[in-house]
This record gives structure tokens, sequence and C-alpha cells, in this order.
């Protein structure tokens, strides 16, 4: 059955919110830098300050640690700049680990050192591709549902590949904007029941099944979602968004989330935010 949002008590209002700590995986930004081009938001001739890069990962990891949460960190390697984007280095579900095969020959040894370190800490069922995905960039659990996305980097064949491994649906939504060329630039996960998303980066066809299946889903505003205010994570209560992401901040608050601005322009101009720089491991 469709999803009807967050259950209510008999008077009609939403039970309180309350925070699940996660266990997360980031990576320093130690080597990054804005040296191709494979979003649109990723200028070369643009540049970039890694020192400021740091503090503002530094700043999202403390706030995650203060929230309660348990940060991983994996060392970067020299010459992946991108690797910072921890979100895309695999999709962990239940414990299983499911790889990931990067479009792009720039990123493709992240795919490789990220299922390394799944190795080496404790992940025993681990999956090696065969398809092209791009980690929890294009793959989000809701609940017990997968929200799928493609249209720019992952195959939609990986998918198949995804629910077959998991063992859980997997709902295909295909992008077409290339501003939002993962599924985590155009919506993100409040619950295990509601989402916030941006209709205008989907096909009509994959904004029929969001209605379908959250037909109270938060609605992002062109603004919001062009300063990567989907790009966020939450953990039921505390919403961790771009600051710029004002008319969110306010929908968010509506409903009872504790919204909590942060400031990554630097990672901006890769293409990235707060979900990008982190990999839910449970």
């Amino acid at each position: 059955m469709p999803s009807t949002g967050t259950p209510t008590h008999e008077s009609g209002q939403r039970p309180p919110r309350t925070a699940v700590a996660h266990r997360l995986l980031m990576c320093r930004p130690r080597y990054f830098d804005v040296t191709y081009s494979i979003n649109p938001w990723m200028n070369p001739e643009k540049p970039t300050d890694t020192a400021t890069a740091l503090l503002q990962w530094e700043h999202l990891r403390e706030l995650y640690v203060s929230l309660g949460h348990t940060v991983e960190v994996i060392e970067p390697v020299p010459g992946l700049p991108d690797m910072v984007f921890a979100a895309n280095g695999a999709t962990v579900v239940d414990g299983k680990v499911l790889g990931a095969r990067f479009r792009h020959r720039e990123r493709t040894a992240e795919g490789p050192a990220y299922l390394e370190w799944f190795a080496r800490n404790g992940f025993d069922e681990l999956l090696w591709p065969e398809h092209i995905n791009e980690g929890e960039g294009d793959y989000l659990r809701v609940g017990r549902r997968i929200l799928a996305g493609t249209g720019f980097r992952t195959d939609p064949r990986s998918h198949a590949e995804a629910q077959e491994f998991f063992g859980l649906p997997v709902t295909s939504l295909t992008l077409t904007n290339p501003n939002f060329y993962h599924l985590d630039t155009a919506l993100a996960v409040l619950s295990p029941d509601e989402i916030m998303y941006y209709p205008a980066a989907f096909t009509e066809g994959s904004r029929s099944v969001l209605r379908e299946l959250f037909p109270d889903a938060v609605i992002a505003s062109s603004e919001d979602a062009a300063v990567f205010g989907l790009n966020a994570f939450s953990d039921g209560l505390n919403v961790l968004l771009p600051q710029a992401a004002t008319g969110l901040i306010g929908q968010l608050k509506e409903r009872g989330f504790r919204p909590v601005g942060v400031s990554l322009g630097e990672l901006l101009k890769a293409g990235g935010s707060v979900k990008c720089c982190t990999l839910a491991l449970s």
C-alpha cells in the first residue's frame, strides 16, 4: 500500500519524532580538488581551497558525533579527489555491502578502495557488481524499500542486481535534469515512510510513482533544489542539510523535524554536499 506519511495519534497529531543513532562512514577531503568535469557543477578553472574543504567537512563530522552518531573514517587515496563523497562508495543494507562501479574513469578506483575497507572492517557479505552503480548516490533506503535512481550514472540493470542481493523491493526512478545527476541530489529520506524531493528532476512516470508512494512528501522549490538542499541526511529527528535551503528548513520545522543548517560550499564546487559525504553503515 502507498505510504501515508508519519503515523498519527487518534488526536490527529504526529507522535514526537525521535532520533535514531547511526554508524556512518566518511572520508576526509585531504586531496580534494576539481581537476576534471563530470557533472555541471565542476569547473576545473574555478579555484578550490582544500583547507577550507577540510574545515567544512570536519564541522559536519563533529555535528554527527554531537548528535550521537558513530563516524568511521576511511583513508583518502592520492589522486582520487572525489573520494570525499563517501555515499558513492557502496550501498549497505542490513550489513550486506553492494560495491560501487563508477561510470567515469576518473572515479573507477574508488570502488575497489571502498570495498577493501569493508572487507577489512568486519563486513562479510560483499558483492562486486556486474553493472554500473554509484552507491548511495543512487540507492536510498526508505523503510523496507529501496528507491533507485538512473538516467545519468547508475545502469538501470543494476536495480535488479540490487534487489536480488538485498532481498528488498527496488523502485526505479529516472532522473532527467543533469544538475541532479544522482538520486541523492533530488530526493532525501526523512524517516522510514517520509521523503522530500524535487519533482522537476524526474520523468513524469517517476513523479507519478513518488506521488503514489509518498503523497505527503515535502516538495522542494527550485531555489532550494539549486543549492543542493535535498542532499541531506536525517536520523528521524535531526535533518542536516545546506543552510541556504531556507524553504526546506521551514517546511521541516513545521513537520516536527529539527533542521541543522550546514555550510559545505567548497565541496559543492564538485557537486556534493551533506549526503554525498555520508555513507550509512547502519
